[in-house]
């Protein structure tokens, strides 16, 4: 199952994409949001297209804006340097421990929206990432197994970031730097695990359409089971939320490419999950 959000900002409307059909799912849960996955959402969209309890969403819907598939994420957690080319672009050798950082949840926003330079950002730099959506409560788990399990699914993030206030004014912890307005473009669709197999997607973007990066999530320092186990050693991943799983080479902040200006079109594309078009413009206050 594939599931998306659409409409107006704020007033977005959940749906889910099965067997190539569009479904409105408003008898099943008023959004996608926490609570949907804490009350077993998933399974009972899928007990409701069984049985045929859910209308066919009309041809407008395909028109509709395209909003970030989870809303209102309780956390947004994400790993640094988890591909060791990119760790190795950023000046770092590969990581011992998974790198753990935190974007605020408001940063989240649809695919296709606008993303924000704010006033006095000049080092604004695109990432794109292999996310992960937690289904069910992780915590303190033993095995890969155990972690796997409480995965509802997953989605291509762009982790936008501004690099001087990440890494030059930000006392060592990086979440200064992506944590501002629309910094967290994210979908199109969460694609349940049954759909796709994530351990090996080609992942890559470009801006203006010019290449940037272009990799595999084969290439993951750590892969995406070992960190959701290893992050509920430390914290409690709860229905919801997010966790961001690092970004492979091809960024700005390894001084081959320019940073993001206003006017640039910023697009980011896993394989099996969706492409999101950004276009970049400068906040206004």
């Amino acid at each position: 199952m594939r599931f998306l959000r659409l409409g107006p900002a704020g007033a977005e409307r959940p749906f889910v994409r099965a067997d190539g059909r569009l479904y409105e799912l408003d008898t099943v849960a008023p959004d996608i949001d926490p609570a949907f996955f804490a009350s077993d959402g998933i399974a009972r969209t899928a007990t409701a297209l069984a049985s045929g309890g859910l209308p066919e969403a009309p041809p407008a819907a395909a028109e509709l804006r395209i909003g970030p598939p989870v809303t209102r994420p309780a956390a947004i957690v994400c790993i640094g340097q988890n591909y060791a080319a990119h760790a190795a672009e950023s000046g770092s050798a590969p990581p011992e421990h998974p790198i753990v950082f935190f974007k605020h949840p408001n940063t989240l926003v649809g695919p296709n929206d606008d993303i924000l330079l704010p006033p006095g950002a000049e080092k604004v730099d695109w990432e794109v990432e292999l996310a992960v959506v937690i289904g069910r409560r992780a915590r303190y788990l033993q095995t890969d197994e155990e972690a796997f399990s409480c995965i509802a699914g997953f989605a291509v993030s762009d982790d936008v970031s501004e690099r001087a206030w990440q890494l030059d004014v930000s006392g060592g912890q990086w979440s200064k730097g992506k944590s501002a307005e629309t910094f967290n473009p994210f979908g199109p669709e969460l694609v349940t695990p049954d759909e796709v197999d994530h351990t090996g997607l080609r992942l890559a973007s470009w801006v203006d359409d010019v290449p940037r990066q272009d990799s595999s999530t084969a290439d993951l320092i750590f892969g995406v089971a070992t960190l959701i186990r290893d992050l509920s050693q430390y914290l409690v991943l709860d229905p919801g939320d997010i966790v961001n799983t690092g970004t492979p080479e091809g960024v700005a902040l390894s001084g081959r490419f320019p940073y993001l200006v206003d006017g640039n079109t910023v697009r980011v594309a896993i394989e099996g999950l969706g492409e999101q078009r950004s276009r970049v413009r400068r906040a206004t206050r």
